[in-house]
């Protein structure tokens, strides 16, 4: 178990909660958007890298995916891409890159919207 899942924040979340995955190899951003989030009321599951997250996504159902596009090893662009031939749920990517093509092509993959990083 990671850092992340032993390190849970308060929560007022109940159990009917939306359940989102967040899968960023940045701590930092993992830890800004586990907290808001949780703040906001949704159940948070927290991942570095795609491999932790089909890990977490074993026996859980999530309501929304928010996966880094940049990530070492396999991309959030080939895990999205990888997730839509056996899933349907909403994906929300994280990037750097805010060029029109980077975003057509996550479209293509799978993703169902972009946030451009930095956000507030």
């Amino acid at each position: 178990m990671s850092p992340d899942q032993t390190d849970a924040l308060p929560t007022t979340a109940s159990d009917d909660a939306a359940h989102l995955l967040i899968v960023d190899d940045d701590r930092r951003i993992r830890t800004l958007l586990r907290r808001y989030l949780s703040e906001q009321g949704y159940r948070i599951t927290t991942a570095e890298n795609a491999a932790e997250a089909r890990a977490r996504m074993k026996g859980l159902t999530f309501d929304l995916l928010i996966l880094d596009v940049m990530m070492p090893g396999e991309t959030g662009l080939n895990f999205a891409e990888d997730l839509r031939k056996t899933m349907d749920v909403p994906i929300l990517m994280l990037t750097a890159r805010s060029e029109p093509e980077h975003r057509i092509k996550g479209l293509e993959l799978g993703a169902d919207d972009y946030l451009p990083k930095p956000f507030e």
